[in-house]
């Protein structure tokens, strides 16, 4: 285990901003999928934050708990959890599969990789 202090600062930072998102943005782009696109790079963060871990596998594992997020989401994984009446649940898992969120978590893992080789 290590502990990057500026990984760890970006981590707390979005996870504010994906937290005001959650509260207050009641929209069609910037909640559905500006917030897809910074969940992946927030988990990215907080890997790299806490763990011994290079780029690319950090991306991988941030991307994979994405998907499986979502690929939750179409199996109702709520529902199968009993969950689907539980807010925090519902704000942290999703409630819908679609395909769009996909793209924007890809979307997400090309800016940590651009972010990355300009570092």
């Amino acid at each position: 285990m290590r502990f990057r202090r500026g990984y760890a600062l970006a981590a707390m930072a979005l996870f504010a901003v994906e937290v005001l998102i959650a509260l207050f943005v009641r929209d069609r782009f910037v909640r559905p999928y500006l917030g897809d696109v910074l969940a992946v790079i927030l988990v990215y963060l907080g890997l790299r934050a806490v763990l011994r871990i290079e780029v690319m596998p950090a991306l991988v594992v941030a991307l994979a708990i994405a998907f499986a997020v979502e690929f939750g989401q179409l199996i109702g994984i709520l529902d199968m959890l009993g969950l689907r009446s539980n807010a925090v649940a519902r704000i942290v898992l999703g409630s819908g599969f679609e395909v769009k969120d996909l793209l924007a978590y890809l979307a997400g893992a090309a800016i940590v990789l651009a972010a990355e080789r300009l570092r």
